[in-house]
């Protein structure tokens, strides 16, 4: 992207957010942790992932075009069908890896985590010796460069872990459900609540942790308003991802900016419209139900 005329701010920006929206679409670590505190069908969550997840990420392509076109970014060539055909041949083993992943779970062939070590796998062999653009005398400089990263996240995995276990002890999450009851009994202003409390929390704690944390204590208050657990579960999801955008934790956003090599604050100041447009598609996911069970309702399960 720097090479094309981006800024590094930019790129990191466009690629942290996107990244964000990406855990609406399967494989999701946060759904399939979702569904297992919820004691639904992970299949039907990520089948509820698809529409809002293109949304999410049609709304920042729309805010993408505006950027190129306010810092007048280089237009390499025009859309064609051809072109498209072209590439997608080009690309045809890369995108095997998502094949891959979703294979290796709808089938279950192996867990969430033992995909995600697969995929590393055929990335490195694509990479080897399809593509032959990853030399071998690379691969301990990349090593290196991939412990560094992960350390820092670790960091913040383990902070947001220790927060977590304060506010288990202080019993804030039931304070607050039960702060929300005492306030009103209104469908939607509670799941404004619910969305506000979700958005604070993944600010402060790392997604997995999050969950496990705070769904088994606000699932009865959903049922009781009549939310459909598939639905409530990709509202937590992209409400997550909205918080790992923003600091203090932000654990995409800063992963992000450790490897493009920039200031974290710089990422955030260039990246906030997106974060922005992911908080606003939260909302129309939240009170447009459809969107989430639409897909899911064309099956019968």
């Amino acid at each position: 992207m720097e090479k094309r005329g981006y800024s590094r701010t930019l790129s990191a920006a466009i690629v942290s957010n996107a990244a964000s929206a990406a855990i609406l679409i399967p494989p999701s670590i946060p759904m399939i942790i979702y569904a297992w505190m919820a004691e639904v069908s992970v299949a039907k969550l990520f089948f509820a992932g698809f529409l809002p997840g293109f949304i999410a990420c049609g709304a920042m392509m729309v805010l993408c075009y505006y950027y190129a076109r306010k810092y007048n970014l280089p237009v390499e060539q025009g859309f064609s069908l051809r072109a498209v055909g072209r590439s997608t041949i080009q690309a045809f083993w890369a995108l095997m890896i998502p094949t891959v992943i979703w294979g290796g779970i709808f089938l279950g062939i192996a867990t969430a985590t033992e995909v995600a070590a697969l995929a590393v796998l055929v990335a490195l062999l694509i990479g080897v010796f399809i593509y032959r653009e990853l030399p071998v005398r690379e691969l301990p400089r990349i090593l290196r460069d991939s412990v560094s990263q992960t350390s820092v996240v670790m960091l913040i995995v383990a902070s947001s872990a220790v927060l977590g276990w304060y506010l288990t002890s202080e019993q804030i999450p039931q304070k607050f459900a039960r702060m929300i009851l005492e306030t009103t009994s209104n469908k939607y202003l509670i799941l404004l609540f619910l969305n506000l409390f979700f958005f604070v929390a993944g600010m402060f704690l790392h997604s997995a942790a999050a969950i496990i944390l705070i769904v088994p204590i606000v699932m009865p208050l959903t049922r009781q308003i009549g939310v459909d657990p598939i639905h409530f579960g990709i509202i937590v999801t992209i409400n997550l991802g909205v918080g790992q955008q923003t600091p203090p934790v932000a654990t995409v956003l800063f992963t992000t900016a450790a490897i493009a090599r920039v200031s974290f604050w710089d990422v955030f100041k260039q990246g906030w419209p997106f974060t922005l447009v992911l908080a606003l598609v939260t909302l129309l996911v939240t009170y447009v139900p459809w969107i989430s069970l639409g897909v899911v309702n064309l099956f019968r399960w």
